[in-house]
C-alpha cells in the first residue's frame, strides 16, 4: 500500500514525521472534498447525496463532471472498507439507465452547452478512501469500469492528502447514448473534426507524425503511473487530473501539447509556447507547446517535468 509521509523540520533542525489520521466523520471528508473538487480532481461538482431511485435504493454520495467531459461518481469511506469499489459500481450501473437525467442536472448546473457536450464514452468512478484491500486494487484491474482509487489522509494543520493508489482506464462504455453513436458516426465518415488517436500502436495517428508522437509518449508516460485515454479529439495524460493533452495537426506537421501550468510563470516563445487561458481550443491545460521536431521535443522536457512534478 502506497504511503504518503510528511515531515516539519524542527528548533533544532531536524526533520520529524508529522502524525496521519484519518476524519472522525465521513461527511466532514466529502465536504472538505467537495469544496475543492475542481482544483484537487479536476471535476466539477453537480449534487451531493444525490438519490437513485426505488430500484438501485441509494444515494451517490457525489456526482461531477470530469475535465474531459465524462460523468464521474465519487464515493467516500471514512475507513477502509472493501464495500467502496461494490458500491461505486452499482452506482455507476444507475448512471448507465440514467443518462437523460444525468444531462439534465447537468444543464441545470452547469448550463445547456456543457450538457450537450457530456461524453458517455468513459463514466468514471472515484472512490476516497482510508484504504484499500489487495482484493479491490486486483478488481480494478480486471473490471471494465474506469476507477480511481484515491487514498486520503489528514494531517496536523489542516493538512490533507490524495494519493491515488490505482487506477484503471476502463474501456468505452458500449451503452452510449444516441449523440454518442451520432458522433462516433460522424467521425468513422469522414468528420473534419481535428484529428486525434489512441496511442501510435492503435494506428489512428497521421502517418507523418508518428514517429514523433511515439518519442511524445514517451516522454509523457516517463513519470510513473500516468493514465492515457484517447478522447474524441485529444489524447489525455492524467494522474488525478489532467496534466497534458495532445492534439495533432497533420497539416502543419505538428504535435500540440497542453500542459497544465501556469503560463506567468513560462518565458514564452513565438511559435514554440502560447498562454491559450481565455482562448477556446480543444483538450485542457493553460500552456500550448508546439512540437515539430524531435529538438523541441528536447527544449519542451523541462516543462513537462514541471507539469508532472506539479501533479
Amino acid at each position: 500500500m502506497a504511503e504518503l509521509m510528511l515531515f516539519r523540520r524542527d528548533a533544532d533542525g531536524r526533520d520529524v514525521a508529522l502524525p496521519s489520521s484519518t476524519v472522525a466523520l465521513e461527511v466532514d471528508l466529502q465536504r472538505r472534498v467537495e469544496a475543492g473538487l475542481e482544483h484537487m480532481l479536476g471535476i466539477r461538482f453537480l449534487a451531493s447525496e444525490y438519490p437513485t431511485g426505488p430500484w438501485h435504493r441509494g444515494r451517490i454520495d457525489t456526482l461531477g463532471l470530469d475535465e474531459n467531459g465524462s460523468p464521474v461518481v465519487i464515493e467516500f469511506k471514512k475507513g477502509s472498507d472493501s464495500g467502496v469499489l461494490s458500491q461505486a459500481v452499482s452506482y455507476l450501473s444507475w448512471l448507465d439507465s440514467a443518462h437523460h437525467e444525468f444531462e439534465a442536472l447537468v444543464r441545470k448546473v452547469l448550463g445547456a452547452g456543457v450538457a450537450e457536450s457530456v461524453n458517455w464514452r468513459r463514466p468514471r468512478m472515484v472512490c476516497i478512501a482510508a484504504g484499500f484491500s489487495h482484493h479491490d486494487r486486483v478488481a480494478v484491474q480486471r473490471l471494465p469500469e474506469r476507477i480511481d482509487l484515491v487514498r486520503y489522509r489528514v494531517f496536523e494543520g489542516g493538512l490533507l492528502s490524495l494519493l491515488l493508489v490505482d487506477s484503471s482506464p476502463g474501456s468505452p462504455n458500449a451503452a452510449s447514448s444516441r449523440r454518442s453513436r451520432e458522433q462516433d458516426a460522424e467521425a468513422d465518415s469522414g468528420s473534419t473534426a481535428p484529428a486525434t488517436a489512441p496511442p501510435a500502436d492503435a494506428g489512428l495517428v497521421p502517418g507523418c507524425l508518428r514517429d514523433l508522437y511515439a518519442e511524445v509518449d514517451d516522454a509523457l508516460t516517463a513519470w510513473g503511473e500516468v493514465e492515457v485515454a484517447a478522447l474524441r479529439h485529444y489524447i489525455s495524460y492524467r494522474r488525478l487530473v489532467n496534466v497534458a493533452s495532445v492534439i495533432f495537426r497533420p497539416k502543419t506537421g505538428a504535435i500540440l501539447v497542453y500542459l497544465k501550468l501556469d503560463p506567468d510563470l513560462v518565458t514564452l516563445e513565438k511559435g514554440f509556447t502560447r498562454d491559450v487561458r481565455g482562448i477556446g481550443h480543444l483538450g485542457t491545460g493553460n500552456l500550448e507547446v508546439r512540437l515539430a521536431s524531435a529538438a523541441d521535443l528536447d527544449k519542451a522536457a523541462p516543462l513537462i517535468r514541471r507539469a508532472f512534478e506539479a501533479a
